[in-house]
């Protein structure tokens, strides 16, 4: 190496490798945690094309089968020696019910191997609002989750003891609002997202007796708003992807300070 060369960052995880299951067409995810992951932590995507849930409960609820695409995700983590995996898909976790998280876990478990931590965004999303004190939280959801995904979602938190006092279905606006939920996404919405309008959306409609407001589903693309909220607001407020990496790098032992994405990072 000459006088002048010197050594680059190549973002090597050398605190942390997490790997995290996506949604095959969403582009937020790994942006998101890319904005908000520390230094020597890095990320590593396995994409997953299925319907929810990802793993489908077996006849008796015994267990769960694993989609084809998450089975051979975890096939691949297993060669990886990361330190955390995160099935990040909110609508998995709340189509699952109460079960499906742990069920699945187990069964990923099994196959990528004792040695690294697993959870879900389900399970990230428990913890983090226990975390931060939040009991009774104000639910703001993608505007493509269809009617039976907003139910599911409001029973997965209430059957978790965190009843949600309010939820709001993101208005998306003029351009898309008269297209089914269901077809918002094929249209393109999840790449012309736009951070402003949800701001202004969750801070007009955030109730009174809300202490708390979760902003759920993974190709939801908030993060950039969470500091803002929470000092306009003053309380706490969690997203999908903020809670997932948030438990991935506790999961890790990681506690390498995070700022400008609000407090959850600091506890």
């Amino acid at each position: 190496m000459t006088k002048e060369a010197t050594l680059k960052n190549d973002n090597w995880g050398w605190r942390a490798r997490i790997g995290m299951f996506i949604v095959g067409g969403e582009a937020v995810p790994e942006p998101e945690w890319g904005a908000m992951a520390p230094g020597g932590v890095s990320v590593h995507a396995a994409r997953v094309s299925a319907g929810a849930p990802w793993a489908r409960w077996q006849a008796d609820k015994a267990g769960v089968d694993l989609a084809d695409d998450l089975l051979r995700g975890a096939r691949q983590f297993a060669t990886m020696r990361l330190s955390a995996v995160v099935l990040g898909h909110t609508s998995s976790s709340v189509v699952g019910g109460k079960g499906w998280d742990e069920a699945t876990v187990a069964s990923l478990s099994a196959v990528i191997g004792a040695g690294t931590k697993v959870t879900t965004n389900g399970l990230d999303t428990l913890a983090a609002l226990r975390a931060s004190g939040v009991k009774r939280p104000f639910l703001v959801l993608p505007p493509w989750f269809p009617d039976d995904t907003v139910k599911a979602a409001i029973r997965y938190y209430t059957d978790h003891g965190l009843a949600p006092v309010a939820v709001h279905r993101f208005d998306p606006g003029r351009k898309w609002r008269d297209l089914p939920p269901g077809d918002l996404v094929g249209q393109g919405l999840g790449l012309e997202q736009e951070i402003e309008p949800l701001y202004v959306q969750i801070r007009a409609a955030c109730p009174a007796n809300a202490d708390g407001v979760l902003i759920a589903g993974t190709g939801f693309r908030c993060v950039g708003i969470l500091d803002a909220l929470e000092h306009d607001l003053g309380r706490p407020v969690i997203s999908a992807n903020q809670a997932s990496l948030w438990h991935c790098l506790r999961l890790s032992g990681v506690r390498t300070p995070v700022s400008g994405y609000g407090g959850l990072f600091g506890l």
